[in-house]
């Protein structure tokens, strides 16, 4: 199934049914006079989140949704059926922007979260709404009101607490395949994944879900490469893994790259938690890797991890302290999320 994270598609709700002018005409029944129904509501426009869905490609292939008109009234008093809703299922993490791309009209984080996006219009009133005491045969009826037309984008991010970053052949998708069941695409080249991938770790007796994000390279805030368009799966991650290849000559021009185009990005990703590892290092010899160390070291101000996801060297402590910062991250939201307790009063 391919991959897309974001789309534009065109939406409008229902019309309203119109009312009915109508009037009894029963030679044998007395009291005859207005019974024209009310017309029946337009269907609305909903925006459901549902946990059986990872990707918008259903939008890629129909951009157009309407909801049903509703019925028209009749006589003897009947009001017209209320339009069907036209409800969008998309994926956790969807948010939605209206047309210019900046105003956000929903974000929908937990399945079964719901945005109502176009009201359908009301039913018109038929005759017998308007008849009163000095008006016992009224003519009046009234329209039902339009619906509402709207475009909308939809914009996926992936909802995974720890996200993988780095320049293009780094080692990310390597490290995904070997600590979960994902199998994403590995090749000696770069720009192999040219889409995010997921994958559920379980480490001990916690679990989390990582995600691989394509490879950054200097001018991917300008749109080199694969732009940066793939960060905003790492917005919500509570921590990034920073992934340094360590046969690459200069380690450190590789590291600061890569935070120059999180910084260029916003969205404070390079404020965010991030734990930095030398990948690949069975691939060098002992010396130079401790030269490629103590460079990273230096320019991340950081002390690196060191590990190989062929040889499975070191996994298990990135793993670890990947466990350790999501729950300590979890743990500021709620201790945040709580009201603060002041002094009992009776």
């Amino acid at each position: 199934m391919k991959f897309l994270d974001q789309a534009k598609i065109y939406i409008a709700s229902g019309a309203g049914g119109n009312g009915s002018l109508s009037f009894r005409r029963e030679k044998f029944i007395e009291f005859g006079g207005p019974d024209g129904g009310d017309g029946g509501k337009g269907g609305d426009v909903w925006a459901e989140c549902v946990d059986n869905l990872n990707t918008l490609i259903d939008y890629r292939y129909q951009q157009h949704f309407k909801a049903k008109k509703g019925g028209h009234g009749a006589g003897r008093n009947r009001s017209g059926a209320n339009g069907e809703d036209c409800i969008l299922r998309v994926p956790p993490g969807t948010q939605i922007f209206a047309e210019d791309q900046e105003t956000m009209l929903a974000d929908l984080e937990q399945p079964g979260d719901r945005a109502l996006l176009a009201r359908g219009g009301n039913g018109g009133f038929g005759n017998a709404h308007f008849k009163s005491a000095t008006n016992q045969a009224p003519r009046r009826v009234n329209p039902g009101q339009p619906g509402e037309e709207l475009t909308i984008w939809l914009r996926l991010k992936l909802i995974a607490d720890a996200g993988v970053i780095g320049m293009p052949n780094a080692g990310k998708s390597t490290f995904l395949a070997a600590v979960s069941a994902a199998k994403p695409k590995i090749a000696s080249y770069p720009f192999t994944s040219l889409h995010p991938n997921l994958g559920v770790v379980e480490v001990g007796d916690a679990d989390f879900v990582l995600a691989d994000i394509p490879g950054l390279i200097e001018g991917a805030s300008e749109g080199a490469g694969l732009g940066t368009r793939f960060l905003g799966h790492v917005e919500r991650t509570k921590v990034l893994l920073h992934l340094v290849d360590a046969t690459e000559d200069d380690v450190a021009t590789a590291y600061h790259t890569v935070r120059d185009e999180l910084r260029a990005y916003g969205a404070d990703l390079d404020e965010k938690k991030e734990l930095v590892a030398l990948s690949k290092c069975d691939a060098i010899d002992k010396e130079t890797l401790e030269e490629r160390f103590a460079a990273l070291k230096k320019a991340s101000r950081k002390t690196p991890m060191m590990i190989s996801s062929v040889s499975r060297d070191g996994v298990r402590d990135a793993l670890f302290a990947l466990v350790r910062e999501i729950r300590r991250s979890k743990a500021e939201e709620k201790e945040a999320s709580e009201p603060e307790k002041g002094p009992w009063k009776p």
